[in-house]
This record gives structure tokens, sequence and C-alpha cells, in this order.
């Protein structure tokens, strides 16, 4: 039994001196000074380190760490998040770096707050971290609360309570999510963009009457003659919208009329009898003067007064053209009923006439209704200058100077005197050489077209070669002899008379022929 006992007690001595020796080794090999805050516990290595069981190191920081523990055992906050919870300790915090060291592998700038219980929404997204979290305090301690922060905000002072997120969001201050449909008076149409303090002054919410006129008396601009049940003519859609339903009157709104003020027509007391035809309400809207009689309805409509519905195409002149956009009294300035007009164009138009009757008075015999100048279908080719060749391309100003077109000469020299390259030496008639369709192209034939055939030396001559006097008539009148041209060639001085062709011919002079 003594035996026992001993060996026992060497057993253990030589586990103390075991353990001892143990530490003092770890001291002698310890990597570096531990930071600051460990800096008592340097010498008690056994206060984070357990021999030989180095996965039990994480328990011994929560020993000592008490906060960040509650927040694992209860999964709250950061290190109770499931990607952190079950990680080692020294997976993010090392020690043993020296006295200054950091060892909270923190940045603020990329730390992803959905790692917490407060993820960052809407208008926190952009805050700055030191608004939440004060400079003494640990991160970990920043309320949740939105009354902690937005106290000083708090417009109800305190009359709604604190929970601020029962009706505002972090998108808006001002937009609230309180689900008023749960209440005596759901929110519908305009009245869910009202703010509360319209309806609920120094953030009363009992005994608030839910009839419009409680709110609306304000803006009552029938001051009273419609009585108090506005919700028998509007919405809370749109106040100025009306679902009073007036086709189950007498007068159906129509048109336009569905778009005018009850006060528009209904001046006095809503309940009153009020005339349905249109003179009764129009009268000063009409521009007429009367001379249109009282019955608006024939011609205009609810739809649009300015839009008449007068079918003109069953009168003895339909509109057209032009004339569909005219206006009434640009035609019908008397009576309506008692004047008389022309159908002819020269009836209206004598004030437009630019040709001052010279084309006589059946306008439409040239012009339409779809302009003065447009599509004039005028036949040239019925007159005695048919229109060949370039002349068909031409505009008519390039021929006549004024609108009174007869006064246009037929004439070619008439247009052309300036193009007269042969300044009337072969006369004004052109279009003895010359044809419509160009001045390049032309064609004379001296042989038939004249009495006097050209043959020998007189085949190739230029034709201002015999041609060298201006001829102001359109025949040309120019003697045949040889002697008119060849005066100044006669070298016999007269002295053979003045037939040459007696001796000569037109191939050359020195061929002579004898006389007989």
């Amino acid at each position: 039994m003594k035996k026992a006992v001993c060996s026992l007690l060497f057993i253990m001595v030589s586990l103390s001196f075991h353990d001892a020796y143990a530490l003092r080794i770890e001291r002698l090999v310890m990597p570096g000074d531990l930071i600051q805050g460990h800096k008592k516990f340097e010498d008690e290595c056994e206060q984070c380190h357990l021999n030989f069981a180095k996965e039990a190191q994480s328990e011994l920081c929560l020993d000592c760490h008490e906060d960040i523990e509650k927040d694992v055992i209860k999964k709250q906050g950061f290190h109770g998040d499931r990607v952190i919870r079950d990680r080692d300790c020294t997976d993010c915090h090392t020690d043993h770096e020296g006295r200054d060291a950091v060892i909270i592998m923190f940045e603020a700038e990329t730390f992803d707050h959905k790692q917490t219980d407060f993820e960052l929404k809407g208008k926190h997204k952009n805050i700055n971290c030191d608004s939440c979290h004060e400079a003494e305090k640990k991160y970990r301690e920043a309320s949740g609360e939105c009354n902690d922060c937005h106290k000083e905000d708090d417009p109800h002072e305190d009359l709604l309570g604190e929970k601020c997120a029962d009706c505002h969001n972090e998108d808006t201050w001002d937009k609230t999510e309180f689900d008023h449909d749960e209440t005596d008076f759901p929110l519908k149409d305009n009245h869910k963009d009202v703010a509360c303090e319209s309806c609920h002054p120094a953030n009363v919410s009992k005994e608030i009457s839910i009839k419009c006129i409680a709110c609306h008396l304000i803006n009552d601009v029938h001051g009273g003659r419609y009585g108090q049940k506005c919700e028998d003519c509007h919405t809370a859609k749109e106040w100025k919208k009306v679902e009073f339903n007036h086709d189950e009157t007498d007068f159906p709104l129509r048109g336009t009329h569905r778009k005018v003020s009850c006060d528009g027509c209904h001046t006095g007391d809503l309940f009153e009898d009020l005339k349905t035809n249109c003179y009764s309400c129009h009268k000063n809207s009409d521009e007429h003067r009367g001379q249109y009689g009282r019955k608006c309805e024939d011609c205009h409509r609810s739809s649009k007064w300015d839009k008449v519905k007068f079918d003109h195409e069953k009168t003895d002149f339909p509109l057209k053209g032009k004339h569909e956009d005219v206006s009434c009294n640009s035609c019908h300035r008397g009576d309506l009923y008692d004047e008389e007009l022309e159908t002819n164009c020269y009836g209206c138009h004598v004030q437009d006439d630019v040709h001052k009757e010279s084309e006589g008075d059946k306008c439409e015999d040239c012009h339409n209704e779809s302009g003065w100048n447009k599509k004039v279908i005028f036949d040239h080719d019925m007159t005695t200058f048919p229109l060949l060749g370039l002349h068909a391309v031409a505009t008519c100003e390039q021929c006549h100077l004024s609108q009174n077109f007869k006064d246009a000469k037929l004439g070619c020299n008439e247009c052309h005197e300036q193009d007269d390259i042969h300044e009337k030496k072969l006369g004004i008639d052109c279009k003895l050489c010359h044809n419509p369709n160009g001045w390049g192209i032309w064609e004379f034939d001296h042989d038939k077209q004249t009495d006097y055939v050209l043959d020998g030396k007189h085949e190739g001559l230029d034709c201002h070669a015999c041609h060298t006097e201006p001829q102001e008539k359109e025949e040309i009148t120019m003697g045949s002899a040889c002697i008119d041209c060849h005066e100044k060639d006669d070298i016999h001085e007269g002295s053979f008379t003045t037939y040459c062709e007696r001796c000569h011919v037109t191939s050359s002079w020195e061929d002579i022929t004898l006389v007989r």
C-alpha cells in the first residue's frame, strides 16, 4: 500500500515538472512579443495555449472575450454569422507580432456589412462609418434601432413610438410603408401620396373624421352650393375629375362638354333649370353675329367648336382642294339664308386675276382648287404656237414676261435676238434652218429652198461670205448675179459686161467657156 502511494506521488511530480518545463521551453521559442492588449499574458502561455491541443485555442479566446462568445452562441452579429462562427480565431487574428501590431483584419472601406445583423440598404449604403460607429466604442456596440440614430429627426416627437421601421424605410425618410388599409380609411389613389401630417395634425391618429368635407372644406370651390357629399361627384383619384353621370340627365355631355367645369354651366344653384340649346350658353361666342341663325348644332359639334359638320357636298358648290380650309365668312359675307353666291371662280376671285381679264373669266380652264400655281392644265398645243422640243420644258415666264399671255410674240427672233450669232444677216426667220430641239441642230438645203443652187466653189462657202448685210424681214432679198458678189474680182473692169457666167463657171475663174 505504501509503495503504491509513493508511485502515484512520483507520477504527479513528474507530470508537474514536465508541464513547467514545457512552458519554459515555449517561452524560449516564442516567435515574438504579444500585442499591447495581451502583454499581461506574456508569461502565462496557458491562458491562450493548451499543450498538444491546438484546436482548443479558440475556446480559450472566447473564455476571455465573453461578448464575442455570446454572439457566437446566439448566432448574432458579425462573429455569429454562419461563415465566421465555425472558423478558428487564429484564422483572422494572429499574435506575437509585436506590441504595436494590428491583429484585427478589418478594412472599413471593403467590409461587407451583410455579415452583420444590420445590412446597409438604401441611404445607409453611402453613409460614413463614423455616423453610426462612435470613435471610443467598438463597432459591435452600435445600435441597430432607428430611433437611436434618428431621434432628433423624429417630427412626431415620440407620439408614434420608437419603431420607425413600422412606417419608414432606408430608401428615403419621407416614404412610409404603414398599411393604412387596415384602418377604417384605406388610402387610395391620390391619398396614397399625402403626407401623414396633412390629415393627422399634431400626429393625432384617433377621432379623425373620414368625411371628405372634413379635410376639403377649404377646397370647396362651389361655396357650399353643391352640398357636402363630395364623393357623389369627386374621387380620391383626381379632385377635378367628377364621376357624376350627366348622361342620365336631359343633357348628356358629349365632346368638349365633358371637359367643362360644372360651374361653367351651373353658375347658380346646382339644381336650377338650364336651357339645353347651344345658343343659350354660346351667344357670346357667336362670331357670325347672328347672320347664321341660332341653330349652332347645324354646323358645329360639341367635340370641337371650330370644326363644322355642315355637308357642303350637298350644295351646288362642293368644297375641294384649297376651298376645304377656307372659313365660311370668306365666301358668306351676308345673311346666310338670303344671299345668293355665284359658283363660278370669277365671282370670288376677280381680285386675284393677274391676267387682268385678258384670258377671260373661265379660270377653271387652266386652274383648279388645289392652288393657283399647282397642276395648271392649259394645253398650249391648242394655240397658234404649239410647244415643241425645248419649248416644252421652258417655264411660262421665259416667254411670257407679263401675266397678259396674249402679249407674247410668236417670232423666233422676238425671244432669241440675243442668241442670233448671224446678226440678222440670214434674216429673222430662224426656223428656216433651226428647230426647237436645239440651236446646234440645224439643216438648210440651199439648192431646194432658194432659187440659187450652190455648186462649184460656192458649195463650201460660209453663209456669211455672201450674206453680209442684216435683213429685217423674214424673206431674204439679195441679188443672184455673179457681179453682185464679184465686182471687185472683175479684171475686165466691166468691158465684157456684167454677165460673168457667159464665160466663167463656178468651179474656177480660170475655166473659160467660149461664147458662141
